[in-house]
């Protein structure tokens, strides 16, 4: 059981990766309307359910390539734990012991004429950018033809494609857990902790072609616990904390250590006497 309000802060630094593509931009680096770069709640998420499966917790959202139980569908995955006749609040508490992620996340059931959802205590916000980032778009080829011609067909030349990526980019990621909703859905204590350090090794296992190892690291991770199960001070005051310096414009090959990432000691000094407590570690 938790008994106090929990905040985060964490940061990401992205070089020569593609940390979220954008499908209606073919596949580019998500970016706002001001050149910002994004990391969409639901991609973070996913990554953080891809820890917890690789940790031997289990999950009910499996990426279909991480898929160890034989179901293709969710849906097949609800059918097989709950019959028809099970009530719905039967099939949260069962749901919620079962899997982590719906401990943590919450979840929507439509299966078997159901209008079920979880709410989880877990929430998380789109990653963003620091500063502005710089897209980079190589043109690749292809040397062996994905498709046979056909009888008296010339082979095809080289297959022309792209490849879009983040030059370099530091991005924020805020997020808290509500302890009252922890305990609507069992969200304990051990429960937090394997979420710590979902976030610590977040880029652990998740080698891809768009994000090589080492082109993506959870860098600085600031945990604020409160006093109590509503909270100190507002995670709006909590975001207001991080402070960095601005880089140069002469910098031609900025680094991470340039922003010198910190809390405003000052603000935070007064939250700690309304009862905050904070912890800095680092990622993996």
């Amino acid at each position: 059981m938790i008994n106090h309000k929990v905040d985060f802060i964490f940061t990401i630094e992205v070089e020569g990766a593609n940390p979220n593509g954008d499908p209606l931009t073919g596949n580019m680096p998500r970016i706002d309307g001001r050149g910002y770069g994004e990391i969409s709640d639901v991609c973070l998420k996913r990554k953080i359910r891809n820890r917890m499966q690789d940790m031997d917790h289990a999950i009910f959202v499996k990426a279909a390539e991480r898929c160890d139980d034989g179901f293709t569908s969710l849906q097949k995955r609800f059918e097989a734990s709950f019959k028809k006749d099970v009530p719905d609040e039967k099939v949260a508490e069962q749901a919620n012991e079962k899997w982590m992620d719906i401990r943590a996340f919450g979840q929507v059931f439509t299966y078997q004429k159901r209008a079920l959802g979880i709410r989880g205590p877990v929430s998380i916000s789109i990653g963003k950018s620091v500063d502005p980032i710089e897209t980079t778009t190589m043109q690749i080829t292809k040397s062996v033809s994905g498709m046979d011609p056909g009888p008296g067909k010339t082979r095809s030349a080289d297959t022309m494609g792209s490849k879009h990526y983040v030059d370099w980019g530091v991005y924020v990621v805020n997020g808290s857990v509500n302890c009252y909703l922890a305990d609507k859905t069992g969200f304990d204590e051990e429960d937090l902790n394997v979420l710590k350090e979902c976030i610590r090794t977040l880029f652990v296992n998740d080698v891809s072609a768009a994000r090589p190892d080492g082109s993506m690291e959870v860098k600085d991770i600031y945990w604020f616990n409160h006093s109590s199960k509503v909270g100190d001070v507002s995670s709006g005051k909590i975001k207001d904390l991080l402070l960095h310096d601005e880089l140069s414009t002469g910098t031609l090959k900025p680094r991470y250590e340039d922003y010198n990432f910190r809390l405003d000691e000052e603000k935070l000094k007064a939250f700690e006497k309304e009862g905050l407590s904070v912890e800095h570690f680092t990622g993996l």
